[in-house]
């Protein structure tokens, strides 16, 4: 599985990439970017199967990033890992086309039970 974590925080990408691999993708391969600019450009070179998107970042947060994908009829599956908790931008999220919303910080088991749904 190809997969591209977007976080502006290095830090938090590497968290984000060690979770996915123990929650049992170890075998994947990942690319990163820094904003959601910059994945757009990503994907749009070369789809992924899974994107792993924090919710804000500068230059083009994640909710516009998804938007801006749905919009080019993109359909590629992006899930939130991010600090918003708010019932709102969750759903907000969700209609938007969002597999899943995982709340920072967040367990292996849970990013498990998120990419099982997803892997099917």
């Amino acid at each position: 599985m190809h997969i591209l974590i977007v976080d502006d925080s290095k830090a938090m990408r590497s968290i984000v990439m060690r979770a996915v691999k123990a929650a049992g993708f170890d075998g994947s391969e990942f690319r990163e970017a820094s904003n959601g600019s910059e994945a757009l450009a990503s994907i749009r070179r070369t789809a992924p199967d899974l994107v792993l998107s924090d919710w804000n970042m500068p230059e083009m947060s994640g909710i516009d990033l998804l938007k801006a994908l749905r919009a080019e009829g993109n359909a590629v599956r992006l899930g939130f890992l991010t600090s918003e908790s708010d019932p709102a931008m969750r759903q907000a999220a969700l209609e938007a086309g969002a597999l899943f919303v995982l709340t920072k910080p967040f367990t292996a088991d849970a990013v498990k039970a998120a990419l099982g749904a997803v892997a099917r």
